[in-house]
């Protein structure tokens, strides 16, 4: 899944594809389906983190088959949760389990320093779907003793304890302290700082001992150059060493985590049965039928048959998706999100995908790169119902898929943005005195006040509707040319896309924007938030590792670096505080422009050196004096710089007979009792899936 994720820092919603806030989106629900006054967002705020909830407005419009269509989405997106768990690191499950033996059979005092933060460990080990950071990627440490663990496990009884066969609890304890306590041990879940990226990478896409170069040799082994329509080689599977063989094991009914996968096909035959329509049937059926198999060309046929799925008003994805979690790009996360389309709003997009075309054409890059006949592009604005796996707690804001590159050229792509996750992010971020701490001036809070919100979802739209969708591979060039500098890339060409076409004139002519100034809110936000105020996320001392983070420094610095000639973008001091200053917006565009010719250049001619030097030149290092003076600043406001969310809960209404007559959605469970209860009810891996 090509993402586009909130990263809110201030109640001006920053997030990947840029940042926004102020001012709601123009097109709203029905006033029925607002959100009602007492509803509350805010839920739980501990460590750099704070939980809020979303309003789902028009579902209780939908039809009664759709809403069952929901639930049985829904209880499928959080079957997958120990999946994800699981892939993020081999101890993350029996770490889990343990705590939450703990917490829910706890007897000491509460009020103690080690057991509250042995809650927030908890809290921080439930977002991040394991024990490393969920947007940093490094290990975060409990601030609770070795001896309080090792107490309170001991206090448990036996069968609450997930040994290993054979293994007794002092044993079991030796195991996983240094798992949870040594800062040196599995460091990081995702390396991209240089050594063997997979050996010195955490997470359990790979067995013990099975180096980069093995695994860039395995799967370049298998690839045809000639084949025009290739799988998606390695996506659903860990590879591993057995009697120094390589093999796969593939995930997949009958295969590595088969319980869990069995729970999703479960549910998803049952919203067969309820489908919308023909279109919807198949693509459940033939999700289903890759579950089963594994088979990646099956999982082709899934993706080509949901890009071509338009007229579904309810949506779904769910499955092996997203390769950010593998430093190579390589083997999926398992993830979902179900939603319905938010009409109104969608008119907006339809409007910029049905001029795909003409933005394709008009792009900087060039011609050799460009499509000479951009095909099925659809794009809407949904409104989410539930979430899972590597989409839950933290989610995206916008979606674009397939990520086959021959699909999307082939078949096109779908593109959403989730307005109703935008307006969470947005409504409890505000008047935090962000803007007026590191923003230059009172015009530039103005005009973020004004136009901050319709410029962050038109951008978001920009990205992903047509970002993503744009140019193409030249012949024979391997989709994963670039390895390990792909997602950097990928997600700079769509955010250059969308700030270089935020700026055009066709968007005023086309009436999605509301003057040829509003640009600009977008414009000074990013710069912002790529020059100095994204290192809010960074340890002291850190490089940026994470894509989407690299992304961002890499476009700001570069326009920066372009720009000093012309002073079109520079650092000014006023009271010992730095901030930065945009003076010409219209060379920063043509700026953008030039980074998108040639960031779109590196992807389509498989430039992996070129890929390389341009992220080692601006996306990786950080200005340390810069970094401290951001830390300091950022301290005094009352902010996390990062949010995710509880689920809705949903009710079957049945009457005597067992007939469903509705299905209910209520907004009241709270963060840990969701988190408590999704483990009892959603639970069924075994704690070591070897």
């Amino acid at each position: 899944m090509k993402k586009t994720i909130l990263i809110t820092m201030t109640g001006l919603s920053m997030m990947f594809a840029g940042c926004g806030g102020g001012q709601k989106a123009p097109e709203k629900q029905a006033e029925a389906d607002t959100v009602p006054a007492d509803f509350k967002y805010e839920v739980d705020a501990f460590a750099d983190l704070e939980i809020l909830r979303y309003y789902v407005p028009g579902f209780n419009n939908l039809t009664l088959e759709q809403k069952e269509l929901v639930y049985y989405l829904s209880m499928a997106a959080v079957e997958g949760r120990d999946i994800l768990f699981d892939q993020n690191n081999r101890f993350n499950l029996a770490i889990r389990r343990t705590l939450e033996a703990i917490y829910g059979n706890y007897k000491g005092d509460k009020s103690s320093a080690d057991y509250k933060e042995f809650e927030v460990y908890l809290k921080r080990v439930w977002f991040s779907n394991g024990i490393h950071h969920h947007y940093g990627e490094e290990k975060f440490l409990p601030g609770f003793s070795k001896e309080f663990f090792a107490e309170q496990v001991k206090n448990l009884s036996a069968e609450l304890v997930p040994v290993k066969e054979g293994q007794s609890v002092d044993d079991f304890i030796k195991m996983l302290t240094p798992v949870m306590f040594d800062a040196k041990v599995m460091a990081k879940k995702v390396n991209q700082s240089g050594g063997d990226l997979i050996l010195t990478s955490a997470n359990n896409y790979y067995g013990e001992g099975v180096t980069q170069k093995e695994v860039q040799d395995f799967y370049g082994a298998m690839k045809d150059t000639t084949d025009l329509t290739p799988i998606s080689y390695g996506l659903n599977s860990r590879l591993e060493k057995e009697d120094g063989k390589l093999i796969e094991k593939v995930w997949k009914v009958g295969g590595l985590y088969s319980p869990a996968i069995e729970k999703i096909v479960f549910w998803l035959e049952k919203a067969q049965a309820v489908a919308e329509n023909d279109a919807q049937k198949n693509v459940i059926s033939k999700l289903i039928s890759y579950y089963k198999s594994g088979d990646l060309k099956t999982f082709d046929q899934y993706a080509v048959a949901w890009v071509e799925d338009l007229n579904s008003q309810v949506d779904f994805v769910n499955g092996f998706t997203e390769v950010y979690g593998d430093a190579l790009g390589i083997k999926a996360s398992w993830e979902s999100i179900v939603n319905f389309k938010n009409v109104e709003a969608t008119k907006r997009t339809e409007i910029i995908s049905s001029n795909a075309q003409w933005f394709e054409d008009h792009s900087p890059v060039d011609k050799s790169f460009k499509k000479e006949k951009v095909k099925g592009v659809s794009a809407k604005v949904i409104t989410v119902a539930q979430l899972g796996g590597d989409c839950y707690p933290a989610t995206p804001i916008g979606i674009n898929l397939p990520n086959a590159d021959w699909i999307r050229k082939d078949h096109g792509s779908k593109s959403v943005t989730i307005e109703n996750i935008m307006e969470a992010y947005d409504a409890a971020g505000a008047h935090t005195g962000f803007g007026e701490e590191f923003m230059w001036s009172d015009a530039e809070v103005n005009i973020i006040k004004e136009y901050g919100f319709i410029t962050d979802v038109l951008h978001t739209d920009l990205h992903e509707c047509l970002g993503h969708g744009s140019g193409k591979l030249l012949p024979e060039v391997d989709p994963n040319a670039l390895g390990e500098f792909s997602s950097t890339i990928e997600e700079a060409r769509a955010d250059l896309f969308g700030l270089y076409f935020l700026a055009d004139a066709k968007l005023v002519e086309l009436g999605i924007i509301p003057n040829a100034d509003a640009y600009k809110a977008e414009y000074y936000k990013f710069m912002m938030n790529g020059l100095m105020t994204q290192l809010v996320r960074i340890e002291p001392g850190k490089d940026i590792e994470e894509a989407h983070m690299r992304n961002r420094q890499l476009i700001a610095k570069w326009v920066y670096e372009k720009g000093k000639a012309d002073n079109v973008v520079e650092y000014k001091v006023r009271d010992g505080k730095t901030y930065v200053v945009v003076n010409d917006y219209t060379k920063l565009r043509t700026l953008f422009g030039d980074l998108l010719a040639e960031i779109q250049r590196i992807k389509s001619e498989g430039d992996f050196n070129g890929a390389k030097a341009i992220v080692a030149n601006y996306a990786v290092k950080v200005d340390q004096k810069l970094h401290k003076e951001v830390l300091e600043r950022y301290k005094t406001l009352n902010m996390k710089p990062y949010k995710g969310f509880v689920n809705p809960v949903f009710q079957l209404v049945q009457d005597k007979d067992g007939k469903i007559t509705d299905v209910k959605i209520s907004y009241t469970e709270g963060y840990a009792e969701q988190m408590m209860r999704y483990s009892k009810e959603f639970s069924t891996l075994p704690t070591y899936n070897d």
